[in-house]
């Protein structure tokens, strides 16, 4: 029978597996765009596709509320730069770190939430 993990918070543990699981993530990520130059390893898709790979692990591993949301938000800006950088679709760049920025910030904000509501 599986065991049914809860979701937790954020701690020092869980942010350094999420920087682990990023970093070899980016690192693949990289070796790929050395043949296939839209993930180079400074590119936005790239860097938003490993940062996406570090939530998805870190919410099977640690359960980090907020990798719930996040993972997500990284996935959907990685894709749609990515299609933009190849000219597949015409969009807005610019409108994607807005959208990123308030996706992570309303992340943390429920996180704090459930936070407060647990140690009630």
């Amino acid at each position: 029978m599986t065991e049914h993990k809860e979701a937790c918070c954020t701690s020092l543990s869980a942010m350094c597996y999420w920087f682990a699981a990023s970093l070899v993530a980016w690192g693949v990520l990289s070796f790929i765009g050395t043949y296939w130059h839209p993930l180079h390893s400074s590119s936005e898709p790239t860097i938003l596709f490993a940062m996406a790979i570090g939530c998805v692990a870190n919410w099977v591993k640690n359960r980090s509320f907020h990798c719930s949301i996040t993972a997500p938000v990284f996935f959907v800006a990685a894709i749609v730069l990515l299609l933009s950088e190849l000219r597949i679709t015409h969009f807005n760049v610019a409108l994607v770190w807005p959208f990123v920025c308030v996706g992570v910030g309303i992340a943390f904000l429920l996180e704090w939430q459930y936070t407060r509501r647990i140690t009630s």
